[in-house]
């Protein structure tokens, strides 16, 4: 009789809480392969324009660097490295790298330290603190043609502005132009003045972005204002600081605006990237010669990039 009734009775709706089944893989495969279309949608527009004009002409300048070839010729002949060779063993390259060296390290050093300390009088509130904010940064977002036509006119030894001033008060005006030592000196300060903007304006979000209970409780036990910055603003600033001497260095030394307007021959201010310029569409032509300094440019911004990532960020207090 038990036996007739578990017969007859209906059967059991199948249990629906046990793992995923073949139902449920098809339905997160399907909503996976859709996600990955849309992906696809939007960043291989992106992909492909980045390898046609970033890996590509970085591909094809390698191999033009191992070619002799002059610009405009029809033919080429491969030379292997000898155009690297030719680059570190002459006269040139020392001084080359010596000026890259030189104008990087300044630039990136003046346009940071002055920057933190802009940024700390904006960030002080008192009136007039907006248009003194527009005021520094403006000339960040100015062309650097504009910007160095204006201070070359300001530099000029004969008719400039500042011989005019100079003259007024019984001295006679540096040869900023003409003079190796004084060229560089010039192009540094106006590229200086023309990024410390950009410093200034990330490191007041830096310093606006500082947890102020922390400040407060500093305070509270007797730390005056010197000794929170240096113990504390200065480690909190170190994500700030690590971003901009990233940023910085790489702009510094691809320069070259400012010094193709204010020293067109490159006299005393041929860095890199425009000893490179200089060789390929100056007298020279040198097509193959420009583009294994360039390479060498390539390969030194990689290194530095590298090691900063790698040792650099280390120090680097994330809160």
């Amino acid at each position: 009789m038990t036996r007739q009734l578990a017969s007859t009775s209906p059967a059991s709706p199948p249990d629906q809480s046990g793992p995923p089944g073949k139902h449920q893989t098809r339905r997160w495969s399907g909503r996976a392969r859709r996600d990955f279309f849309v992906f696809l949608a939007l960043a291989l527009p992106n992909l492909i324009l980045i390898a046609v004009f970033t890996y590509r002409p970085l591909i094809s300048n390698i191999y033009y660097s191992t070619l002799d070839w002059t610009l405009g010729s029809a033919s080429a002949t491969v030379v292997g490295i000898d155009n690297y060779v030719t680059f570190f063993t002459s006269d040139d390259a020392p001084k080359v790298l010596g000026t890259t060296a030189v104008f990087t390290l300044v630039t990136v050093g003046g346009s940071m330290l002055l920057g933190l300390v802009i940024a700390l009088a904006l960030n002080s509130k008192v009136r007039g603190t907006t248009f003194a904010r527009s005021a520094v940064f403006a000339p960040y977002v100015l062309s650097g043609v504009g910007v160095g036509l204006v201070w070359l006119f300001i530099f000029d030894p004969g008719y400039g502005v500042l011989a005019w001033i100079l003259r007024g008060i019984g001295q006679q005006s540096p040869q900023w132009i003409n003079d190796p030592q004084l060229s560089l000196v010039m192009v540094i300060l106006v590229y200086v003045w023309k990024n410390l903007g950009y410093c200034a304006v990330v490191y007041l979000a830096g310093l606006q972005s500082l947890p102020q209970d922390v400040m407060e409780a500093a305070s509270l036990d007797g730390a005056n204002g010197f000794r929170r910055f240096l113990s504390m603003s200065i480690p909190l600033l170190s994500p700030t600081t690590f971003f901009l001497l990233i940023t910085t260095m790489l702009s510094s030394l691809q320069a070259f605006d400012l010094i193709r307007i204010m020293t067109p021959l490159g006299t005393g201010t041929s860095t890199l990237i425009y000893e490179a310029y200089l060789q390929a569409f100056g007298a020279f032509n040198r097509a193959g010669y420009s583009a294994a300094i360039s390479v060498v440019l390539f390969a030194i911004l990689l290194v530095i990039t590298v090691l900063q990532l790698r040792f650099v960020e280390r120090k680097v207090h994330y809160s």
